[in-house]
């Protein structure tokens, strides 16, 4: 939301959300639609590549929401582990229970997944905790790759950057050689899609990844 000021007189402007739903069954589809299309600064989208927010209702095949840069809503009473991990891969932000999934716990939901803010149900977020800490042993670790999707030395190779260091002083306080060093980065923007290693190490910060 943001605020302007005319002729002396404060408005509040309120930024549209682009909303698509997604759900098996088109009576539940359209009934999801109704109660959202009534909401404040949403704009109902048909194809779910151009919404910001996509609303879903768990069923029988969690796999067909559809992948997107959507935040994902998810309606479900208490989903399997396959919904659940189908759901975060497919930008799972909050989950709403089918009895509580009033059109005013809907919108609010819409609103707290546009936002970046996540909500889960206490159970089911210690589900995904131990599914993610499960991933980690017997996936990630073994392959020398953190939470993160870094390995510990391209962690430490971006923090020595971070605080100004160049290759080769990187490399005399890793005990790497030059060229390890510059694989390192090179391997790091190209996974990325990064320009430079002024914008690795922005995308880092941002990310929060060191």
């Amino acid at each position: 939301m943001t605020t302007s000021v005319r002729a002396g007189v404060r408005t509040e402007e309120r930024r549209e959300i682009r909303v698509a739903v997604y759900a098996d069954d088109p009576l539940v589809r359209a009934g999801l639609r109704s109660a959202l299309g009534t909401g404040p600064g949403i704009v109902l989208r048909d194809d779910p590549a151009t919404a910001e927010v996509l609303v879903a209702v768990a069923g029988a095949e969690p796999h067909r929401i559809p992948v997107g840069p959507a935040r994902l809503v998810l309606v479900a009473d208490q989903p399997k582990q396959a919904e659940l991990w189908a759901a975060v891969e497919r930008g799972l932000a909050v989950v709403v229970t089918r009895s509580e999934a009033t059109p005013a716990r809907l919108l609010r939901a819409v609103a707290d997944a546009h936002a970046g803010r996540g909500d889960l149900p206490a159970d089911q977020l210690g589900s995904l905790l131990r599914g993610i800490s499960r991933l980690h042993k017997e996936v990630l670790e073994p392959r020398e790759i953190t939470l993160s999707g870094l390995s510990p030395r391209e962690t430490e190779v971006l923090r020595l950057l971070a605080d100004g260091f160049d290759t080769g002083e990187i490399a005399r306080r890793v005990a790497y050689s030059d060229r390890t060093v510059k694989n390192i980065l090179h391997g790091l923007l190209s996974r990325f899609g990064l320009r430079n290693r002024t914008h690795v190490v922005a995308y880092a910060l941002r990310e929060g990844l060191i």
